[in-house]
């Protein structure tokens, strides 16, 4: 059984690799009447964690103001590309966006707010570690335009943290939950499970005290093991052994019973909220909208165009002075290949997808989008359902949506 993916609540759709310039946009795909989603990638963080494969880094001294003048250059260059768009949501992600002084994160959302339209609820998310020195900063930052925050908890047991490379202790993090629910309208945080040596009962305690906190939302992520990380390097020693498959697949139903039954649904595959506190950030990605993404190794679509940041901070500092933005990718993409993205993004979603909407924004002839045999396969065993041309995954096939995701999509690559 495959291991269902992790990672923070933040985690971008990953872009096409390949190398590309600043050039012209094609036709818009349907999407230029759909609300706009701004991403702002802050990478630095105090210290690596082992599980972490994000682009972050860790540096002794950060010039803030060569910083400001580098995002407002790069959203800039954005946003003459996307005039006259609704921005629906920001999300300040990273590294460690709660270590960016408030006046800065106020600037950047000010200079946002004269190149679109804001929509009357725009959802302005920053992430943060749940630390003191970092939670002294959330009055500020609520003063600066954020109103929803993000706390990487990760685990409410002291030694779980440790082995997490986290900074923070359970106590220090209550404390930041407590003074985000005072400053912020909406608070979510992000545990991780399926932990080595994690029985049933363990996760099962640890879920009941994390829903009693009253958050309205909570990302509840497995551990997975990524390339490139301390933790791969420990399990190619033979020092850290992984939860196995199985195993796995227990602590995922018991994550969605528990939620369900406290009135924080699935969502999304990891995702968990309140009826009206879903993420509105991340269902654009989900949804397969626009999103602008600035800062070092952020990913974007922009209608039609895959774009991805220099990742190195000095690589993308480089190329704001000598181009003006930070780009290093940016990459038409066919047909099919925006199919089989809104496909892959859409059925990860409870709402499923509505094959017609896929057809129109992609341009790929709905009869070519799904495998019509193995959809009707997967239907029987329960594991999708389908009314008309909308298709979700069921609760029961959540677990294998790997597997049904490579029988289902049935796009074939363009020539």
């Amino acid at each position: 059984m495959p291991m269902i993916g992790g990672g923070p609540e933040s985690r971008r759709p990953q872009a096409h690799p390949g190398l590309g310039s600043a050039s012209s946009n094609p036709p818009a795909s349907g999407r230029g009447d759909e609300s706009l989603a701004l991403y702002i990638h802050w990478p630095f963080c105090v210290s690596k964690c082992p599980y972490c494969d994000f682009n972050s880094h860790v540096r002794e001294g950060v010039d803030v103001a060569q910083w400001q003048a580098a995002l407002l250059a790069d959203m800039a260059h954005e946003a003459a590309l996307l005039p006259g768009r609704t921005l629906g949501s920001i999300f300040f992600g990273g590294g460690t966006p709660s270590l960016m002084p408030p006046a800065l994160v106020q600037t950047l959302i000010e200079q946002a707010a004269q190149h679109w339209r804001f929509a009357d609820d725009i959802e302005i998310t920053l992430e943060a570690n749940p630390s003191s020195v970092e939670s002294a900063r959330f009055a500020d930052l609520a003063l600066a335009g954020v109103n929803r925050v993000s706390l990487g908890l990760q685990a409410l047991d002291d030694n779980v943290l440790a082995f997490l490379g986290r900074a923070h202790s359970v106590t220090e993090a209550l404390a930041a939950l407590d003074i985000a629910q005072d400053r912020f309208a909406r608070v979510t945080f992000d545990l991780i499970y399926a932990r080595p040596g994690q029985s049933l009962a363990d996760w099962e305690r640890e879920l009941t005290r994390a829903l009693g906190f009253g958050t309205g939302h909570l990302s509840l992520y497995q551990l997975t093991i990524e390339p490139g990380t301390r933790f791969e390097t420990l399990v190619r020693r033979g020092e850290l052994v992984p939860a196995d498959d199985d195993h796995c697949a227990d602590l995922f139903d018991l994550t969605r019973q528990m939620t369900g039954a406290a009135g924080l649904p699935a969502y999304e595959i990891s995702n968990h909220a309140r009826i009206g506190q879903q993420s509105r950030h991340n269902l654009t990605y989900w949804r397969y909208g626009d999103y602008a993404g600035i800062g070092p190794g952020a990913h974007g679509r922009r209608r039609a165009m895959a774009t991805e940041r220099h990742r190195k901070p000095e690589n993308y500092l480089s190329a704001i002075t000598r181009n003006g933005h930070g780009l290093s990718v940016e990459r038409p993409l066919d047909a099919e290949t925006q199919a089989t993205e809104a496909l892959l993004m859409g059925l990860r979603l409870a709402e499923g997808i509505d094959l017609e909407r896929i057809a129109q924004l992609s341009g790929v002839p709905q009869p070519s989008l799904i495998d019509e045999a193995a959809t009707d396969r997967l239907v029987a065993l329960g594991l999708v359902e389908r009314s008309g041309q909308h298709i979700t995954v069921t609760p029961q096939g959540m677990p294998l949506l790997d597997a049904i995701l490579a029988e289902v999509v049935a796009i074939e690559p363009a020539a």
